[in-house]
Formats: C-alpha cells, structure tokens, sequence
C-alpha cells in the first residue's frame, strides 16, 4: 500500500480539502497549456458562455442530450433520470436501467433506510459494564468493559476538533459512579457487530487512508489518525512525525529528509495491512508548511480503550490489569449478554439526524457503515446474518416499498466504497421520490449537501441558479462521478435527478463538469412539466 503523495496522493485523499500535496512533476509551461486547453474545451457550468434557459421539456431534453453526447464522454457509460416531483413526468431517460457503480450515493440508499426504521431520535449507546457496582472503597473486583453499539460520535468531527472530549466525558461519569480502582482488565467489547470489519469489495489500496478505515462497534475519531510531517530545523535533519490524538500503539519508520528550502516535496506513506508500523520516506523542503493527512487506525476498538485508560488514570482511577479488546468471532458470534452485568455509567450520541448531517455532507464513509450495522442489528430476523447484511437486507425492504425492484441491484456495503456496488438511475429516483413525500422528508433533505454552500458541493456549482438550490448526494470513486438529488427549477418546480457516469478516469478533472453542467441546466429551467404529455 505505498502511497507516494507528490503523484498519487490527491487521488487517494479525494475528500479531504485539508490536504496539501506536492504538484505533479510537470513543466510549467506544459501545465499553462493544459490549463488554457481545459479553459478553451471544457468550461465549468459556472464559467460556460450564457444561453437562454430552456422554456419547454423539449428544449431541456435536448440541452441535455447535449452533455451526454460530448465526446470526451463517448468512452465512458452515462445514465441520466429527471424527473417532476410536483407531477410524477419524466423530463429525460437515458440508460436509466443500466447497472452502474453508484460511489458514494450508496449512501443516501443506507441513511433512507435508517432513518425509516430508526427514525431521526435514535441514539446510539456505549455503556460501561461491571460484574457489580463499586464498593464502599470504589474497587470494582473484575473486568470493566466499555460496550460499544456503533456511536459514530465519539469523534473530534462532533466535539469542537476535540480528540478526547467524549472519552474524557465517559471517563467522568466512570469516576462520578464511585469507582476508584479496578482490579481487573479495561476491556473494549466490538462484539455488538458481526461480521468483517471491512466493506466487502473494498480495494487494499484503501484501508491505508481513512476512506477506508476499520469498522468496529466501539470506534473513536473516526477510527483514523491525522497525521502531521513537517520539515526539521536545518536541512539534512529528519522531518518531524506527529498524530492526533497522539497514541503508543501506532510507530514510525522515519525515512524523511529535510532539504534545501525551495526544492521539490517528495513525501510517501505506506502501511502494510494489518500493521501498526507507518513508514514515511521522502523530503520535505526547509520552510515549508508541511504535510497533513489521515490514515485509518489499526484495532480502533484498543485505542478507544488506550484513551480511556489515560483518562481514567488522569481522574484518579486506577486499572490493575491489562487492556485488552474482544469481537464477536471470540464471543462466537453472540454479542456480550448484558443481563447479569451491572450498568455502571453510559453515553448517548446525538440524534441520527444531526449524525445522518454529518454523513451525507462530507461524505464520511465510516458512519454510513456503522448505521448501516446498527440498522441491521435492529432489524434482523435472521441470526445468520451478519451485521452488515441484516443492515443491506433491509434497505432492500424500504426499496421495495418505494416500489423499486431489487432483484438486480448489487448492494455490498453502506458507503459506497466497494467497486461490487450496482444499482440504476431509475432505483435512485424512486428512492428520492419515496423520501420526498416520507414523514422524515426534511430531515433527510436537510442532510444532503447544499451545491455551493457546504459539504462535498461546497465548492461546486457556485453563481449559478444551481447554488443554494441543488441537494444532493456526490459520488466519487477513480472512474466513478455521480450525483443523485433534488433541484428547483427557474419556474419553480421541484426536480428530483440521478447522474451517474462510470468508466471514466479520474485524471480528467471535466467528468464533474459534465454533471454540473445538467444540474445547472435543471435549476434554469424555465417551462414547466405538465405543458406536455411525458414518456
């Protein structure tokens, strides 16, 4: 999995804008060329040269044949639905029932369902478990366990940038219930979950970066490390190497390099899977800012214990024994059973729809996984499924519900992640459709990224009819663009699309123009539906 950051890395952190990376090795004047070609050919839907709206479904349809029909999109496979909320018609089909790769607009299949069976006040819980309450002198006589059931939220991304805020909030309520000593193990119970910890179809290159990190029940700060590589004091001198939170169980190999100020950055990361040991090669020029990145955390459900141990011990609890961790393959499958433990403290996450926020806008892999588990582990009625698959059955139910036939659709994980993922244009609508009329509908549009003001289209579509206007859920994989939501047209109709376009390489920064230039077309429309009879 070596990642070398001055030629791959924006590839790998796609998501990220906290990201700096090196430019390609490039001549500047070729790279002038290249940008006055991509201004000349390929003009983003903001920047494009100002056409009339369209003012009848006949002009809109062939705008958009348009876009489909550009050259530069003749390798690649494109499928296009819009449609009227406000009439039911059909305003442009194409290959709406071919099967593509959805990337991360899986997500929005996952957070329907959960938000149909959960509802938005669900909350997930950790507790801490004891075989009984403290004594008299606060000693707990055995193990502490802290049980984890999926909480997303104990992460720095809910706390202010806070590493530790929700773990040192548990680790008070701990000291608050009496206890003082334990003399036992502090043990991390992930076995609310089971089956693998990662998303079926998800390539290796993945699991380095935090897009793809482990999937456990008792996860903390996204189960990912930020890491920070800054130039040393003098060049000759090793580049610093630090982690937030900072933590004993991930090492370095430093390989680093400081050089002369003004050179080029040459930085590579790479962990071997199933590896606690990072190494980081390259150089770094004197002066410069330095490099930032997030790589996912090996045995997330140990670091939450390692946090909350140093926590406890910062309150005056002591914990005689060792740490340690345990999943459901060592329970044999069967989750901890509670019934004759004694619940000493606990924590509740915010509600699924400030979590569900935080899932679709920035496009957060992992909590897309963890709902899409706990869905499951609240819905199953067959034991012999794991997690995740009671989690896939059951948006497959709501599919179906939306009227949507499922015997087709490939549907591996919750976040988009895997490349075994399929499903059409025309499922995706009826599933915007169904939850534009759900009893939750606000919520779950409240949830989509705001094209030009937030999320993973915060920076997209802006000054057009588009900004503040279109909702909905991007995708992205090397070959994959998509985009599936909701839009207000200039007449004041309201919209629901889906976008897909598959095979086509991510080293051309125009497959997202072509998206944006249709979902600015929808917002400028300026006819409406009903004006004619629709396919």
């Amino acid at each position: 999995m070596k990642k070398d950051i001055s030629r791959q890395g924006a590839k790998a952190q796609r998501k990220s804008a906290k990201y700096f990376f090196a430019p390609l090795r490039l001549g500047v004047s070729f790279l002038l060329a290249a940008q006055l070609f991509f201004a000349a050919t390929n003009l983003s839907a903001q920047d494009a040269p100002v056409r009339s709206a369209p003012k009848t479904v006949d002009e809109l349809r062939a705008r958009i044949q348009e876009i489909t029909a550009r050259p530069e999109l003749a390798p690649a496979q494109v499928a296009v639905k819009v449609a009227s909320l406000d009439t039911g018609r059909v305003l442009y089909e194409e290959n709406a029932l071919k099967l593509l790769h959805p990337a991360s607009v899986m997500k929005i299949y996952t957070l329907a369902a959960a938000l149909d069976r959960l509802t938005p006040d669900y909350r997930f819980k950790t507790s801490i478990y004891a075989s009984a309450k403290p004594n008299a002198a606060g000693v707990i006589t055995g193990d502490l366990i802290i049980y984890g059931r999926g909480d997303p939220s104990i992460a720095a991304r809910f706390n202010n940038g806070d590493y530790n805020k929700a773990i040192d909030e548990l680790a008070a309520r701990i000291a608050a219930a009496g206890v003082k000593r334990v003399e036992g193990d502090l043990v991390g119970d992930e076995s609310y979950f089971t089956g693998a910890p990662h998303g079926f179809g998800w390539e290796w290159a993945d699991l380095q970066w935090h897009d793809g990190a482990e999937v456990s029940a008792l996860s903390v700060n996204d189960n990912s490390l930020d890491l920070f590589v800054k130039p040393g004091a003098t060049p000759g001198s090793p580049c610093s190497i630090t982690t937030g939170p900072p933590t004993p169980l991930v090492t370095f190999t430093n390989r680093t390099t400081t050089t002369a100020r003004g050179s080029k950055r040459e930085l590579s990361v790479y962990r071997a899977l199933d590896s606690n040991v990072v190494e980081v090669g390259g150089s770094l020029p004197a002066g410069d800012p330095g490099w930032s990145g997030s790589i996912t955390a090996p045995h997330p459900a140990m670091l939450f214990v390692y946090m909350l141990r140093a926590s406890l011990a910062q309150r005056g609890v002591t914990v005689t024994g060792r740490s340690r961790t345990v999943d459901a393959r060592e329970r044999a499958g069967v989750p901890l059973q509670t019934n004759s433990l004694t619940e000493i403290a606990s924590l509740l996450s915010p509600p699924l729809s400030e979590i569900a926020a935080q899932t679709l806008k920035p496009s957060q892999n992992l909590y897309a996984e963890l709902i899409l588990r706990t869905l499951g582990n609240n819905v199953r009625t067959d034991a012999k499924l794991t997690s995740e698959e009671a989690g896939l059955e059951a948006v497959r139910a709501f599919l179906r519900e939306a009227g949507a036939d499922t015997g087709l659709l490939v549907l591996t994980d919750g976040s988009g992640l895997s490349r075994r993922d399929l499903v059409t244009a025309e499922t995706t609508l009826k599933l915007l459709a169904q939850m534009d009329r759900h009893r939750y509908a606000k919520v779950f549009r409240d949830a989509l990224p705001i094209a030009g003001v937030d999320g993973s289209l915060r920076n997209r579509m802006k000054n057009s009819l588009a900004a503040n206007n279109v909702r909905a859920k991007t995708g992205t994989l090397p070959t994959v663009a998509t985009l599936s939501g909701y839009v207000t047209s200039a007449a004041g109709e309201r919209l629901v699309f889906s976008i897909l376009i598959n095979n086509y390489p991510d080293t051309s920064a125009s497959r997202r123009s072509f998206i944006d230039d249709i979902a600015v077309l929808l917002a400028s429309f300026n006819g409406k539906s009903a004006e004619q009879s629709m396919k």
